[in-house]
C-alpha cells in the first residue's frame, strides 16, 4: 500500500512539474518580441490589415500557430526563419504575453455588418454552414481550453484573407476534422467579407 501510494505521489508530482514547465511567462515574453512589433505592434496591436492582431488570443492557440509556423505546417513567407533560433519556451512565453494584451477594436464596414452578423451569429442553413459564434463565441472572445481562437476585433482584411486561404486549401492546420476548410469551402467572397466585417467590430 505504502509502494502504491509512493508511486502515485511520484506520478502527481512529475505531472505537475511537467504541466509547469509547459506554461508561458508573459513578463518574460515581453523581453522576447522585439522582432514581432515590427508587423503586430508593440502590444500585439497591428496597424496594418493584412498583419493580424495578436493581442488578447488565447495562449494556447498562439503556442500551436507559432508551433505550425516554425515546423512548417502554416507556411507564412513573411515569417520565415523569423522562429527558428526560438525555444519551446521562448513560443510559449510570446504566447503568453500577447495573451495578456488587451485587442483594441476596430470599426465594423456598416454597409456589411449586418449580413455578417447573421452568419457569425446563426449562420447559413441553407448552405449547411454553421455560426461562427458555436466555436468562437457570441463576443469572439474563442474558447481557450478548446483552442478556438478568439476573432473579436480582427482586421476584417486578415479575417478575410485566412478564410479564403482555408477555402482553396492554402491554409490546412486547422487539423484532421477540417473544420475550417469545409465551412470557408461553402462561403461566397461576399459572405466573406460581410462576416469578417462584423468580426472586426466585435466585442464583449
Amino acid at each position: 500500500m505504502k509502494k502504491v501510494l509512493i508511486s502515485v505521489l511520484l506520478t502527481a508530482g512529475l505531472a505537475v512539474s511537467l504541466n509547469a514547465s509547459a506554461q508561458g511567462n508573459a513578463e518574460a515574453g515581453k523581453d522576447k518580441v522585439a522582432v514581432c512589433a515590427g508587423c503586430h505592434g508593440a502590444d500585439g496591436n497591428s496597424a496594418v490589415g493584412s498583419f493580424p492582431k495578436l493581442a488578447g488570443q488565447g495562449a494556447k492557440y498562439l503556442n500551436k500557430q507559432l508551433q505550425d509556423i516554425k515546423s512548417g505546417a502554416r507556411p507564412i513567407v513573411e515569417m520565415t526563419g523569423l522562429l527558428d533560433n526560438l525555444s519551446d519556451q521562448d513560443l510559449l512565453d510570446i504566447s503568453a504575453f500577447y495573451a495578456s494584451q488587451s485587442i483594441v477594436i476596430g470599426q465594423a464596414n456598416k454597409d456589411l455588418a449586418a449580413a455578417g452578423a447573421a452568419i457569425y451569429r446563426a449562420g447559413i442553413p441553407e448552405k449547411n454552414v454553421a455560426a461562427c459564434m458555436a466555436c468562437h463565441g457570441p463576443s469572439g472572445t474563442g474558447i481557450e481550453l478548446a483552442s478556438f481562437p478568439a476573432l473579436g476585433g480582427q482586421h476584417a482584411e486578415y479575417t478575410a484573407s485566412q478564410l479564403k486561404k482555408f477555402r482553396v486549401g492554402e491554409r490546412t492546420n486547422d487539423g484532421d476534422t477540417l473544420i475550417m476548410r469545409s465551412i470557408a469551402a461553402r462561403l461566397s467572397d461576399r459572405e466573406i467579407e460581410a462576416v469578417s466585417a462584423y468580426i472586426s467590430g466585435l466585442y464583449e
